[in-house]
């Protein structure tokens, strides 16, 4: 059995399109007519320009080979061009062809790909959500306001969620880390306590920043929230910055969670020797694949820590990250989306019941992927996945993150 032929679906969720602007979904097909399917999650260029990314990656080092030698796909595209060093955008392409290539295995098998990599740990996978808005809520206050993040929180226990994310701590832009207004961590103070009064101990709060303080600013921000005890503290710093974030780590009793952004175990193993972090979220479709995740894995577990698979993306990823939860012991918890669109793209294969995730049984991904439903929604605006604030915070005016909803275009 060979890799043979390949196709990329790029989908757009409707609005409000929670889990970005869009999903690239790799179709990768064997010479045998084993279908495997994937997601790429790295976005840091159009997805047009990414596709082409994606055809090269695999008609260079893919094509042909057989989809057991996994291990060996990817020492090609990590040595690529004499690089040997991670590179965002060839390693989500990878990524993405590499969750396709355990789909088919799996398939070819009549295994779950949870079987693959070292068998089921977890039977149930504990969930947590982002704090999204009512029905009733309105676009953009419901991001500054507590009293509705409460509510929302309010709602997700009720669903059976034990943790719940949110970030109140104004937008990400693309300049350097900054120190937050004072508002910022008022607003933020606001939050941790409203939504603490609301769920009382039946849920954790994680708390998000998305890489934007500077190391003094992230410890003022750290300490304001301890009395609230967040399981987590998410990227307070750019994530590039592992002596940074480790400084917030020893200032801070809340612990720090990274890795959305990171690829490949070279930058995981970097955070986690430097004891930045005790909680690994590796975004499957951007940090290497579903091996590379299990790597990531036992790195953490030498160093006592957890993993939290991330995800603002697709069902595709999503499903990855429910295999790799499924197989290893330092889980901690997975990300989920629940939408509509997220739901039927895999025909309800995959779901959230009481706050739990049950991992799939069925062969590969153990999903039913609606190829015409991903095809009959295509991308048409010109924005990226997600994108970064150009303008400074301000210190005058309420500074609003609007949740990563895509904004229309």
């Amino acid at each position: 059995m060979k890799l043979a032929d390949l196709d990329i679906i790029v989908t757009s969720p409707p609005a409000p399109g929670w889990g970005g602007r869009y999903w690239i979904i790799p179709k990768v097909t064997t010479d045998t007519g084993i279908v495997g399917y994937g997601e790429c999650y790295a976005a840091s260029v159009g997805p047009e320009a990414m596709c082409a990314v994606i055809r090269d990656v695999f008609e260079r080092h893919m094509a042909g080979e057989s989809p057991e030698n996994i291990e060996l796909m990817f020492r090609r595209v990590y040595s690529s061009g004499f690089t040997q060093r991670p590179d965002l955008t060839v390693i989500g392409a990878f990524a993405g062809l590499e969750i396709a290539c355990w789909d088919i295995l799996g398939k070819d098998r009549d295994r779950p790909v949870h079987a693959l990599i070292g068998g089921k740990v977890n039977d149930r996978i504990r969930a947590y959500t982002y704090l999204y808005p009512l029905p009733h809520h309105g676009l953009p206050d419901f991001w500054v306001n507590a009293d509705q993040a409460a509510e929302s929180a309010v709602a997700a226990v009720a669903a059976g969620y034990t943790a719940v994310k949110f970030d109140p701590a104004g937008p990400y832009t693309i300049r350097a880390g900054h120190m937050p207004a004072m508002t910022d961590i008022t607003r933020s103070v606001d939050f941790c306590a409203k939504i603490r009064a609301a769920v009382g101990d039946k849920a954790d709060l994680l708390f998000g920043t998305h890489g934007q303080f500077s190391t003094g600013g992230a410890i003022r921000m750290g300490q304001a929230l301890e009395p609230y005890s967040p399981l987590w503290f998410e990227e307070p710093v750019p994530p590039d910055n592992v002596n940074a974030m480790a400084e917030v780590a020893r200032a801070v009793r809340i612990p720090v969670a990274t890795g959305e952004r990171l690829s490949t175990k070279a930058e995981f193993a970097a955070v986690l020797q430097a004891g930045a972090a005790t909680i690994m979220q590796p975004a499957l479709g951007r940090a290497g694949g579903i091996w590379e995740g299990k790597k990531i894995a036992v790195l953490a577990e030498v160093h006592n820590a957890q993993v939290a698979p991330h995800l603002y993306a697709g069902p595709v990823e999503w499903a990855a990250n429910i295999h790799l939860a499924a197989s290893i012991p330092n889980l901690l918890m997975a990300e989920t989306i629940e939408t509509p669109f997220h739901d039927a793209l895999i025909k309800g294969s995959i779901r959230v019941e009481g706050g739990q995730i049950t991992p799939p049984t069925g062969a590969g991904l153990g999903i039913e992927f609606d190829e015409a439903l991903a095809r009959a929604h295509p991308f048409k605006g010109t924005g990226l996945h997600l994108q970064m604030q150009q303008a400074a915070v301000s210190y005058h005016d309420a500074n609003v993150f609007e949740g990563g909803a895509p904004r229309t275009e």
